[in-house]
């Protein structure tokens, strides 16, 4: 069963000296105003961060992230002490052994009101704690998919949204909609000019010339918090990494794909559009241990 738990949506300028906790309401019933823009036009962002024995992940990239995204959609900025506060909260209603996530979705409102905030806390369940850790040890088939958009839209076209993450994820459930047609379980997401971007909900990682790659986060792309902690492991364990342009060839040399995410961690590739992909299940293996012990 989910937490829920409501915000009085502070300025970022908001005193120091506020108790945070305080401005933090549970309500598990989850009562959004039927007019609030998060529910007719998805005019707001979200993060979901992942729990494991009450450890929050990757706390302080999503808050950043979540910061960002709030910028790029011209929302006021988020007082992320109290953002924090709303973290802290929720992760004590999650098992003490096991995993769990927290989404957190900061909206517009409703019309002629100020923001609204809630951050929702949800235990894995038994069904969804063995289909992650199937595709973590088994891998899974991707096929690759036209995003219609340049891979500089970001500079280009600021009102399409590429660097934020919206509550607009209609076009990216029709695509896992559209893998599954095609018999995959995932898709990456091409640019118009055939460069690889990421995946509906994942990241990008892949090895390839003896070091890893992913495309940068200006490419179009939502900046992923699970690649940059998996990053910071590969760098200290003496692998190279980059951000750069990949195509079509590069994942062709590639003799390792992964996607990543919160709650699916690194997850190879088996298959690109029906072509086996070399797997590596040990480097897998310590990888997603890394991420699974990281701190918030």
């Amino acid at each position: 069963m989910s937490s829920v738990f409501f915000l009085d949506v502070l300025p970022a300028s908001a005193d120091a000296a506020v108790d945070y906790a305080a401005t933090v309401h549970r309500d598990d019933a989850g009562r959004v105003d039927l007019l609030d823009f998060a529910v007719t036009r998805g005019d707001g962002v979200f993060e979901t961060l992942g729990v494991v024995d009450r450890r929050v992940h990757a706390r302080a990239g999503h808050l950043n992230r979540l910061a960002h995204s709030a910028a790029l959609l011209d929302l006021p900025a988020p007082n992320l002490a109290q953002w924090a506060a709303a973290i802290d909260l929720a992760a004590q209603t999650l098992p003490a052994a096991g995993s769990g996530s927290i989404r957190l979705t900061l909206s517009r409102g409703v019309p002629g009101g100020g923001p609204s905030g809630w951050a929702v806390a949800t235990p894995v369940s038994a069904q969804t704690a063995r289909d992650l850790a199937r595709a973590r040890a088994e891998g899974i088939a991707v096929v690759l998919l036209e995003r219609g958009i340049s891979v500089h839209s970001a500079r280009t076209a600021p009102w399409l949204l590429t660097g934020a993450k919206t509550l607009s994820y209609a076009i990216n459930m029709a695509a896992l909609r559209e893998a599954e047609r095609r018999g995959a379980e995932d898709a990456l997401f091409l640019s118009n000019e055939g460069y690889v971007l990421e995946g509906p909900t994942s990241s990008l990682l892949v090895r390839v010339d003896g070091g890893f790659l992913s495309p940068p986060a200006e490419e179009a792309i939502l900046e992923g918090t699970t690649l940059n902690d998996a990053f910071a492991w590969l760098r200290a364990a003496g692998k190279a990494c980059e951000f750069g342009h990949i195509t079509r060839d590069v994942l062709g040399r590639a003799d390792g794909v992964w996607l990543l995410s919160s709650l699916r961690l690194a997850a190879p590739v088996r298959s690109l559009d029906n072509r086996t992909v070399p797997m590596d299940a040990e480097l897998t293996a310590e990888l997603n241990a890394a991420l699974e012990r990281r701190a918030s």
